[in-house]
């Protein structure tokens, strides 16, 4: 993030290159959109340091959840060829099964009478 923060001094030095000044509507205008600039920066530079501390505790919890994986399942492996995706393969589009069950007199489809 130093870089972002070079550029804005950068921009900054330019802005006071210019001799507005600050009392001028030019000069309001170039101070605010420093200081809004600035802030954008802190505020990317504060998730940048929280990426860091959740991308830390991952690479904690990866290494805990690997020391218990090996600790169940020791050196079994697992064969991928074993599980098949299309055993588990439900198809909610097909409406027909309900279609069956439900009719006028008997709302619910369960067989009982509801009046």
């Amino acid at each position: 993030m130093d870089f972002l923060y070079e550029k804005i001094s950068y921009l900054r030095g330019l802005a006071d290159g210019l001799d507005v000044k600050a009392d001028t509507k030019e000069g309001k205008l170039f101070n605010a959109l420093m200081d809004v600039i600035e802030e954008i920066a802190d505020g990317m530079s504060d998730i940048v340091e929280e990426q860091d501390e959740v991308n830390e505790y991952l690479d904690l919890l990866d290494e805990d959840l690997s020391t218990v994986e090996e600790e169940l399942f020791g050196d079994m492996e697992i064969d991928e060829d074993d599980y098949d995706d299309d055993d588990y393969d439900f198809d909610f589009d097909d409406e027909d099964e309900f279609d069956e069950d439900f009719d006028d007199e008997n709302h619910c489809g369960c067989g009982c009478e509801e009046e």
